[in-house]
């Protein structure tokens, strides 16, 4: 399995590409879009865009997508909505399932505590992907979410086997 994971920004867009063997995870290629400054309809369609050609790319089977934060900028959190939009709008386009993670669950998933730092994120993801050179913080975080989404596809399809042996 293929596994898109991405860190909504409406400045810095995080991607991540990894692939799944059983227990195997490996680091297929990640990045950041950066959205040129100007007019939001045009920062968003840039998104839109160069998304669109990641999963041209790199063909993943599924995506997963880290849930917005309230902050105290209303606007900030409004215009982190509409990128998340665009990051929702795009693997759909491509007729992929997509997943959904709160922050803390990401970072619980990768890390085991569910505040941790970007810093222990970054070094933990480098742990599961041996040899990947991570295109900065944002990439980074959006490579945990894709290994989170594969954690949890695992699990469930674990217990969706038992389930049915009547386990």
């Amino acid at each position: 399995m293929r596994v898109l994971g991405i860190d909504p920004g409406l400045r810095n867009l995080g991607w991540g590409v990894i692939d799944v063997d059983g227990p195997r995870l490996s680091h297929v290629a990640n990045g950041v879009i950066q959205s040129k400054p100007g007019e939001l309809a045009q920062r968003l369609l840039q998104l839109h865009t160069e998304l669109t050609d990641v999963i041209g790319r790199f063909l993943p089977d599924t995506a997963a997508v880290e849930q917005t934060f309230v902050n105290k900028d209303a606007v900030g959190t409004l215009k982190l909505g509409q990128a998340r939009g665009v990051a929702l709008l795009v693997p759909a386009q491509a007729g992929l399932s997509v997943g959904e993670y709160a922050p803390n669950a990401v970072k619980k998933t990768v890390v085991g505590v569910g505040h941790a730092a970007k810093e222990q994120v970054l070094h933990m993801v480098k742990l599961q992907l041996p040899g990947a050179l991570i295109n900065g913080p944002d990439a980074a975080d959006a490579l945990a979410i894709a290994i989170c989404h594969a954690f949890h596809a695992q699990t469930g399809s674990r217990q969706k086997a038992l389930r049915k042996a009547g386990v």
